[in-house]
């Protein structure tokens, strides 16, 4: 996003603060909301047999983990010890992806098989549409900090929450389409493919991508205001 000026570590330590606190903040509300999704969407997953609702309350519960180890990462004042938590911080945001894809995989192919007929649930129909208008907005608060800081798990925790907004998505039209049409196949074959980004999300958090891109401009060793990230030679943020 180019109206995102990525910040030198260097030389704006008032603005890196500023930053890191702003991250602390939405971290902390996403682990807040998503706590009580979860309590709420397994509740209510449970009462109508949703195998679609129960996923979203544990897909819940995964987000507040990467978020949490986001958290962790940030709490350390120190700017240095904050760069020294990035990859561990990274590797628990990319598990994340893959347990959530696991589940939502197996999930969806039971429900695909059969498993189970889900009732009617209001509460869920509810709490999809409420999750798909907020999380939008925490999502690209968190990118655009975490560009600017260049920071990759921030980033990475990012498109966490932003795959929790499809996710609501594809559980409010399967909800719809089940109470009022009676597709029960709808919300399982779509959520497969939501599966399949997140195995993908992961593995770019993995490997610490999300961040940095190949840069047109010449390598320039060590971080710089050009590579706020602190990309390997020739990276930039994005």
């Amino acid at each position: 996003m180019a109206a995102d000026t990525p910040v030198s570590p260097g030389r704006h330590p008032a603005q890196r603060d500023a930053l890191a606190r702003r991250i602390r903040l939405l971290v902390a509300a996403t682990i807040a909301y998503n706590a009580v999704e979860a309590t709420v969407a397994l509740t209510a997953g449970a009462i109508a047999s949703s195998t679609a609702l129960i996923g979203f309350g544990l897909d819940s519960v995964i987000e507040v983990s990467s978020a949490a180890a986001v958290a962790w990462q940030f709490s350390a004042r120190d700017h240095a010890l904050r760069q020294a938590r990035e990859k561990a911080a990274l590797r628990v945001v990319a598990l994340s992806f893959f347990a959530l894809a696991a589940y939502v995989s197996v999930e969806s192919v039971r429900a695909l098989a059969g498993t189970g007929e889900a009732g009617h649930s209001t509460a869920g129909i509810v709490l999809a549409a409420l999750s798909l208008a907020v999380m939008p907005f925490l999502s690209a608060a968190q990118r655009r900090a975490g560009r600017t800081l260049g920071s990759a798990s921030a980033v990475a925790d990012s498109r966490q929450t932003l795959l929790c907004t499809y996710l609501s998505a594809v559980l409010l039209l399967g909800l719809l389409a089940n109470s009022l049409l009676g597709l029960s196949w709808a919300d399982p074959a779509v959520a497969l493919v939501i599966a399949a980004v997140a195995v993908r999300e992961g593995y770019d958090a993995w490997r610490g991508r999300g961040c940095c891109a190949p840069s047109v401009a010449p390598a320039v060793e060590g971080p710089s205001a050009a590579d706020p990230c602190g990309c390997p030679s020739g990276g930039r943020c994005v």
